[in-house]
């Protein structure tokens, strides 16, 4: 080969990388970090998101499942990423506010270690009982358990987790007492409740919406500050007792020092991904409350969900675990 031929050859193979850095972002694919199993709401809704990332990219959005320690673990990876653009992960109400409460030690830091990218959606709980049940609203719940008080059982995933909170919030709200019977998932709830064992069931709306709907459950009332679409003729807790609002929500965060240009970018793919007709029918079906918000928006939520659920776990007494 001709030595000038040789050392233009050599010369482009070292501008290659550099051109490849030019380009605009993204210009290879992004990784995904979903800290939960496969099937989850958030990796569904994820996935879902993801997809239509990657038709308006071209580049290719690569989920990683890395569920444990509830939700922890794929957090603490994705912490540690590159800040680069190419490292996004999925972070939500339990892994970023409530574990920093309810654990003596957490691995990352849910203010400091990330930088906010987009809100994906809010969801809400729901307060169930058996239809042969004499409870008609939350109202109804309330005032029995003022009149017989430590006798109204319900049923949650366990002590110090999203549901308990959630009733925790309200018990103190409507001043009443309840016998907290914890359980290990869904399951098990739904079939405790439906079995006569339990009065009353907190629970996500995926887990319950068949039951509710096949009338083996009565839906009391859900925990979103207002009615929600997908069951428009119950009430929200909130018209028993005023004020009450307790929900949940997940989005996309990335490392920290992420630069802000490559935020904007992804919050507007996101947001205008999840305003598509077919995407925002799908979250609202699955009991989910699509979100549209900035970066700096979503920040504010976790840092005031940080202290709201701060006092909550402290005015309970929850021992850290």
């Amino acid at each position: 080969m001709h030595r000038s031929a040789y050392c233009f050859l050599v010369l482009l193979a070292a501008a290659l990388p550099l051109a490849a850095q030019s380009q605009p972002y993204p210009n290879k694919p992004i990784r995904v970090i979903i800290p939960y199993p496969a099937g989850n709401t958030a990796d569904i809704s994820a996935r879902l998101i993801g997809q239509k990332l990657t038709e308006r990219f071209g580049q290719q959005m690569i989920v990683d499942n890395r569920p444990g320690a509830s939700g922890q673990l794929g957090l603490d990876i994705a912490a540690r990423a590159t800040p680069d653009g190419y490292t996004i992960a999925v972070g939500q109400g339990g892994n970023m506010v409530v574990a920093p409460h309810t654990y003596k030690k957490i691995p990352y830091d849910p203010v400091k270690d990330f930088a906010p990218v987009a809100l994906i959606a809010t969801n809400f709980l729901v307060l169930a009982t058996h239809p042969d049940s004499p409870f008609k609203n939350a109202g109804d719940m309330v005032r029995y358990a003022k009149a017989n008080p430590g006798k109204l059982t319900v049923a949650t995933n366990g002590e110090g987790g999203f549901p308990h909170l959630i009733f925790e919030d309200l018990r103190m709200m409507a001043d009443f007492k309840y016998l907290h019977v914890p359980y290990k998932g869904s399951a098990q709830i739904a079939t405790e409740l439906m079995g006569g064992q339990v009065q009353i069931a907190v629970d996500g709306i995926t887990g319950m919406a068949p039951y509710i709907r096949g009338g083996r459950m009565r839906l009391l009332g859900v925990t979103s500050p207002k009615r929600v679409s997908l069951f428009p003729d119950s009430p929200a807790v909130a018209e028993s007792v005023p004020g009450y609002s307790s929900g949940g929500w997940f989005g996309f965060v990335a490392p920290a020092n992420t630069p802000k240009k490559i935020i904007a970018i992804l919050n507007k793919a996101i947001n205008e991904a999840m305003a598509m007709p077919d995407v925002h029918e799908k979250l609202t079906v699955a009991g989910l409350i699509p979100a549209n918000e900035s970066p700096e928006s979503f920040g504010e939520l976790i840092k005031s969900d940080l202290v709201k659920y701060g006092k909550l776990v402290k005015g309970i007494g929850f021992e850290p675990r």
